[in-house]
């Protein structure tokens, strides 16, 4: 039966909140095939089963960390023995024994996150505009980002970009563009776009273009003229294809830009983001039952296809939606050839560390494991996807769901989380390894026993990365008694660091996630200088990172760029060539300071960090926004989010 308790319902064995078991009962479960009352019972029987080993593992985190502090304490006043302490880890089990080689066996995993190299977006999933706009930034304008940023030309002597559009700075954003063009669609004969006067058919339907000279050209390498609108002779879109990566050439000689161009071109469209994470966690401000309902229906709207925002713009009442997917004409077959319009979408769960009284324990009162219920309702609302019809606009063509885990601390973690979801594929009637899995690589005790992290998810792994923040406030939290460590700046370039960056490609590509899984690195936090990012971000990709952070749509079209400067699968298969390049040895020492700090720089230290929490909290408390640009003590605006609260407080 269901008991109304204030602003609880009881629910079975559980306290369910009214805005929670609302939003389930009305928006998320119809549809599913899993029927509300079925739903609760599965939520009951997952918290049962498992919220006291969830207790139990958090509680062997803290004893862990006792005792290495106790061994720091201990020996504070002698020398670092990397051979010392590592064999201490190992006696209390925070460094496991490292098994026979394996390869991951995970099936059913869609091309952009197997095989697809290219940007990732991480998008709080409390806001459904920005949701909308992560799902959709499969396809970004190049112009536009040229135009728009500082990756385009300077603002200056008369490029500046001005209320309206000004087709002078147009005319130097049409050079980069077509330089882009001319580095990776090289037309034949040495021709260059910026001579091109029109796009057409030729022969066998192969794309030719017209130069100003009238001379005829086509593509160097003509397979990569895949698709195409328009007539022969008065084409609308040509769909061009490098490093599994597209761009579309739009010509409309009518267009803003198009009638100032030779050609007609209009816009080049390039594929940009090929997935982006719906997050839960670290970027919303989702702290209630309220909080949570807004969440979960939001992850809903995207898994049903449905979700929706209206605006108002220039006075104008608009609409966002999912975009529709992209056909153009198969120049080979004559057939119709289809592009997803819309990224992959993973979602990234909460920690187990969190709890929640969005839903609690009726015969105690207490508060559940806020990670169980995230698992639980981002299945549900998944079933919507898993289950439509073929032909139907799919997250997954593949049949797989993907949720990303943060904060896990070793395999024994990791292995919990798979139970977790094997728990709630059966319950839900779903095949087993569904739910895929994507381990971040943030928790120190992650990162040394990495392999066995993996071995634990073989046939669900999908995902690995690494990142600055969480990596680093752990690092420093676990040698906090033995003493300061070095300023931020120059924790970013210590051994560790470098170690770790190697160490996680290493290890994926060993465990076999080429062509399986993503290999990702960490987010560019300057939003608004897109020149620096162009400019270093490619070193990721050199890395053997096959997916990198961006901050906005914006971002992740610059950044495609980057992948088809690099063909990463060939990088990681040079990497695979040369065997473990990382050691543990480099990863475990920590990162103290080599000498004390002067004044000003503990000065410059606090203040910096003060200002990130202050800034931070501030948004989260006014405006309840859980990520956002907050200027550090130079004045430099840093893309923020919960990450930055646990570095800068260490």
């Amino acid at each position: 039966g269901t008991a109304t308790m204030g602003s609880y319902e009881q629910v079975g064995g559980l306290l369910v909140h009214a805005a929670l078991k609302r939003a389930v009962d009305a928006d998320i479960a119809p549809g599913s095939g899993i029927a509300p009352a079925a739903f609760w019972g599965t939520v009951e029987k997952v918290l049962k089963e498992f919220a006291g080993e969830n207790e139990a593992l958090l509680r062997k985190r803290d004893a862990l960390q006792a005792q290495v502090d106790a061994w720091y304490l201990d020996n504070q006043n002698k020398p670092y023995d990397a051979a010392a302490y590592a064999a201490f880890l190992g006696k209390i089990g925070y460094l496991v024994p490292e098994g026979p080689d394996f390869t991951v066996n995970v099936t059913n995993v869609d091309p952009e996150v197997s095989c697809t190299p290219g940007p990732q977006l991480v998008v709080p999933v409390d806001n459904a505009r920005y949701a909308l706009n992560a799902a959709n930034a499969r396809w970004g304008s190049l112009l536009d980002a040229f135009y728009g940023t500082n990756a385009g030309p300077a603002e200056e002597n008369g490029l500046e970009k001005g209320k309206s559009y000004n087709p002078k700075r147009g005319a130097k954003v049409f050079e980069l563009a077509h330089q882009v063009l001319d580095a990776n669609f090289p037309l034949s004969g040495g021709a260059k776009y910026n001579d091109v006067a029109k796009f057409q058919l030729g022969a066998n339907k192969s794309l030719e273009v017209v130069l100003k000279d009238g001379s005829k050209q086509g593509l160097a390498k003509s397979e990569q003229f895949t698709g195409y609108n328009g007539d022969a002779s008065a084409l609308t879109e040509v769909l061009l294809k490098h490093n599994n990566m597209h761009m579309i050439i739009v010509i409309n000689p009518n267009g803003q830009a198009g009638s100032t161009h030779a050609a007609g071109v209009n816009d080049i469209i390039i594929e940009s983001a090929v997935t982006a994470i719906s997050d839960c966690e670290d970027s919303v401000a989702a702290v209630d039952a309220e909080d949570k309902a807004r969440v979960y229906k939001n992850w809903a709207g995207l898994m049903k296809g449905d979700l929706q925002e209206k605006f108002s713009k220039g006075g104008k009442e608009l609409v966002r939606k999912l975009n529709p997917d992209r056909t153009f004409v198969c120049p080979k077959s004559g057939g119709k050839h289809t592009l997803p319009g819309r990224v992959v979408l993973l979602v990234r769960n909460v920690g187990m560390h969190l709890m929640t009284d969005a839903v609690r324990f009726a015969d105690s009162g207490r508060d559940v494991p806020e990670g169980l219920v995230d698992a639980c309702v981002t299945v549900l609302a998944a079933l919507h996807d898993l289950r439509k019809p073929a032909g139907a606009q799919r997250n997954s063509r593949a049949g797989s769901m993907y949720v990303v885990k943060p904060k896990q601390h070793g395999p024994e973690e990791v292995a919990f989380t798979e139970r977790v979801f094997a728990r709630i594929e059966q319950c839900f009637g779903l095949a087993r390894n569904t739910v895929k899995l994507g381990i971040m690589d943030e928790e120190r005790r992650t990162t040394v026993n990495l392999k066995e992290c993996i071995r634990v998810a073989r046939e669900r792994c999908i995902f690995i990365n690494t990142g600055f923040l969480d990596r680093t406030g752990d690092e420093i939290h676990t040698c906090f008694r033995a003493g300061p460590v070095e300023p931020k700046a120059d924790i970013k370039k210590a051994t560790w660091r470098v170690a770790y960056e190697a160490w996680n490609v290493d290890i994926g590509i060993e465990t076999g996630l080429v062509g399986t899984a993503q290999i990702g690195k960490g987010m560019w936090a300057q939003p608004n200088n897109m020149k620096g990012m162009l400019e270093t971000k490619i070193a990721e990709l050199k890395a053997g990172a096959t997916t990198a952070w961006v901050p906005s749509p914006t971002a992740a079209t610059l950044h495609a760029l980057h992948y088809h400067m690099v063909d990463v699968l060939d990088i990681q298969a040079k990497i695979g060539a040369m065997g473990r390049r990382a050691k543990l040895e480099d990863i475990l020492p920590p990162p103290l300071a080599h000498k004390p700090l002067t004044q000003p720089q503990i000065e410059h230290e606090l203040r910096d960090s003060l200002q990130g929490i202050i800034g931070y909290i501030a948004r989260w408390i006014q405006l309840g926004v859980g990520c956002s640009s907050v200027p550090d003590i130079n004045g430099i605006e840093l893309m923020e989010d919960r990450a930055t609260l646990r570095i800068s407080s260490q």
